[in-house]
């Protein structure tokens, strides 16, 4: 049964802050038609009118969207969170955290250490200043070396940074800003690695599918892989499939690695993998990795799902053994 709509009363313009509709397509990814549609179908959102006769949406209701958003990405329905007030929002983000997928970026599990060392970094993370988060990662990455860095630190602290936007901690800025000053440090880190003497198989293109936004694992993923003396071409994110065979064909790739988080829908990932798959050169490996349950309960011929990190390097000395 689908949850019974809040409906907020509406409040004059002038009574409450309101985000107008090109503002609340900005802060949380949904398209005004679909704010509209929602509108007449759940009754919610219930945005007010300005002088001109706009809409205005208040912030708290722009807040119930970017919860409801997340749950869409997570793979729940309309019908089934449009409307919910806040707490049964968050209640829902806190069970779709607790029973997701282990994510490719997740390589072992927290011990209260891990917790501890995890709480002072998102402390930094929350005292909202960039430069000083960037010189502390990058500290953390001399010191721990680039794999380390990747393994023990980028990878269990972007799961704890999503946690805490979920549990209501961080806001969606926050996590903006983590991500943003993170892919910095690691494209940088990269960038510094000594060149090999001579190239090494296999030319790896990284890339995500349309929808797929999330690009960090995808930068974890070519760390690792520099460091094992693989050439990578990355293509950055929402690459459509038709571009993705164009793309492995023209670099001459061995390999397209692609990450999944859970914004999709199981038969439309499996669905994009048997295209990709068809479409690309049999001689051409097809590596997922993510959040994406899907990707570990089917078995794809000419598919390697990749559940951890730590799963890279026995792949690529498998590839080399095999070439």
């Amino acid at each position: 049964m689908s949850p019974s709509p809040t409906h907020p009363s509406p409040q004059a313009p002038s009574e409450t802050a309101g985000l107008s509709i090109s503002a609340v397509e900005r802060e949380t990814g949904l398209a005004k038609d679909t704010l509209r549609v929602w509108e007449r179908r759940y009754g919610f959102p219930v945005p007010v009118r300005d002088t001109g006769g706009d809409r205005l949406y208040p912030v708290g209701q722009v807040q119930q969207l970017k919860l409801i958003s997340r749950l869409l990405d997570a793979g729940l329905r309309p019908g089934k969170v449009v409307g919910l007030e806040p707490a049964a929002l968050q209640q829902l983000l806190a069970q779709r955290s607790a029973s997701a997928a282990p994510s490719l970026s997740m390589t072992k599990r927290k011990d209260p250490a891990d917790t501890s060392l995890l709480e002072e970094w998102l402390q930094i993370i929350g005292k909202h200043d960039p430069q000083a988060l960037r010189y502390a990662l990058t500290h953390a990455q001399v010191r721990l070396g680039l794999a380390g860095f990747v393994t023990d630190l980028v990878a269990p602290l972007s799961t704890a940074v999503g946690e805490a936007w979920v549990q209501g901690r961080f806001d969606i800025h926050e996590e903006h800003l983590y991500t943003e000053v993170m892919t910095g440090v690691l494209r940088h880190a990269i960038a510094s690695l000594a060149p090999l003497p001579a190239a090494q198989g296999p030319k790896v293109l990284l890339t995500t599918v349309p929808q797929e936004q999330h690009s960090l694992g995808l930068l974890m993923v070519e760390a690792l892989l520099a460091l094992e003396g693989c050439t990578c071409v990355s293509l950055g994110t929402q690459t459509p499939l038709s571009d993705i065979v164009q793309a492995a064909l023209a670099h001459q790739a061995d390999v397209v690695a692609l990450s999944f988080s859970n914004v999709h829908k199981a038969s439309a990932v499996l669905a994009s993998l048997r295209t990709l798959r068809t479409q690309l050169s049999p001689t051409t490996a097809l590596w997922v990795g993510g959040a994406c349950s899907a990707l570990y309960q089917t078995s794809l011929p000419g598919v390697s799902a990749l559940a951890h990190l730590s799963g890279l390097q026995p792949l690529v000395a498998q590839w080399r053994h095999d070439h």
